[in-house]
């Protein structure tokens, strides 16, 4: 049966885009629909601010008129301008039909041949920012917030369509309930007794400060990472505007010498582990639920989204630094009721901070994996 490709375009469209993951995902109990109106948001180039920087297409797959696939093309000038002339693929979700999967990855290719870029990466979401890789094991355990699930055949998927293996991302387990390693409490305490050392929670009613000092953090500490982009001032804009949502502030630090922004550690409370059952719809109820869940109830599960130690102060007397913020967060959460956490993802080749997970008693309990190809 012959496969057509159509470019959404309309608001119907859209709404096929969006949808279409509910059938892949019917029977699979750990899948967590994510919300619809953040799906859109993604899709809307008049105000996401990634598009200020990046162009994409979207393209829906149907077989004998029934829809059976979509993905993403999109181009990043960020990447481009920074690191190689390379366009990204995102948003894939298909029926288990090799004939669907080349043709959406022929759509996508051929869109990014017109763009002049030499290789197609992905899965990326719209950038390495966002929703990244496809999950290679670790499925039977339900997605983190922000964390993407996939079935596994669609790594044959990509295989097939000519692509290999680029980058691993490791997400890390990490029990809140467990002691502390002895280890680690000397060496964090000789930090935290550093004079002018405070380690202070967000603070919500300034969280525009906070997030630009986030930015400021992220833009220096994650720079030589690779496929790093640069946070815009645009998207810390809108990451203020979600974080007051969802963000706990005694679950967020910020590390300070004499004043000085020295390093990160936030976590996000699991908002999938309240939402699973909302279908991706916050309205008419769903909005009740999540806030009964996450303000009353409480989550038992938090990610450690990200954490950085400004370049001046590593390798100095402050160089342990990160295991203090570890410390410090793990009796944070511990305290504030979370039993489970999941720090990452993390690059497979970045040995310092996946020492450090390790030492401070996390283990590797998924894998998600980058893959690409030549044009």
């Amino acid at each position: 049966m012959a496969v057509e490709i159509k470019p959404v375009r309309s608001k119907q469209d859209r709404k096929a885009f969006v949808e279409f993951p509910f059938q892949i995902y019917r029977f699979d109990r750990n899948w967590v629909p994510p919300l619809n109106m953040e799906q859109y948001d993604l899709l809307n180039s008049e105000k996401h601010p990634w598009y200020e920087h990046g162009e994409a297409e979207f393209f829906l797959a149907y077989q004998d008129g029934k829809l059976v696939g979509r993905i993403s093309a999109q181009v990043d000038k960020l990447h481009v301008e920074r690191h190689d002339n390379t366009g990204f693929f995102g948003f894939y979700e298909a029926v288990d039909d090799t004939r669907v999967s080349k043709a959406l990855f022929k759509a996508a290719e051929e869109w990014l041949r017109e763009r002049k870029v030499d290789k197609i990466r992905g899965p990326f979401s719209l950038n390495i920012n966002e929703y990244a890789g496809f999950l290679v094991d670790g499925w039977h355990y339900p997605p983190m917030i922000l964390m993407t699930h996939n079935p596994p055949y669609y790594n044959d998927h990509v295989k097939r369509a000519g692509f290999g293996q680029v980058k691993d991302l490791y997400a890390w387990h990490y029990d809140i309930l467990k002691d502390l390693p002895e280890m680690a409490l000397p060496i964090a305490q000789k930090v935290m007794d550093y004079p002018g050392l405070v380690l202070r929670s967000f603070d919500m009613k300034n969280i525009d400060r906070e997030v630009q000092i986030m930015q400021d953090i992220f833009n220096e500490a994650w720079i030589n990472n690779w496929g790093y982009l640069p946070l815009t001032s645009s998207e810390v804009k809108k990451m203020s505007q979600d974080l007051k949502l969802i963000l706990d502030p005694e679950a967020a630090i910020i590390a300070e010498v004499n004043g000085d922004p020295a390093g990160i550690c936030f976590c996000l409370p699991n908002l999938n582990e309240v939402i699973q059952d909302l279908d991706g719809k916050l309205f008419p109820t769903g909005l009740l639920k999540v806030l009964w869940r996450t303000k009353v109830k409480n989550p038992k599960t938090v990610r450690l989204v990200a954490m950085g130690v400004r370049k001046k102060y590593r390798g100095s007397v402050l160089g342990g630094l990160s295991i203090a913020m570890y410390v410090d967060i793990h009796r944070r959460t511990k305290r504030l009721g979370y039993e489970l956490g999941e720090l990452g993802w993390t690059l497979e080749d970045n040995k310092k901070v996946n020492q450090g997970i390790e030492f401070m008693g996390g283990k590797v309990y998924k894998t998600y994996r980058v893959y690409e190809k030549s044009l």
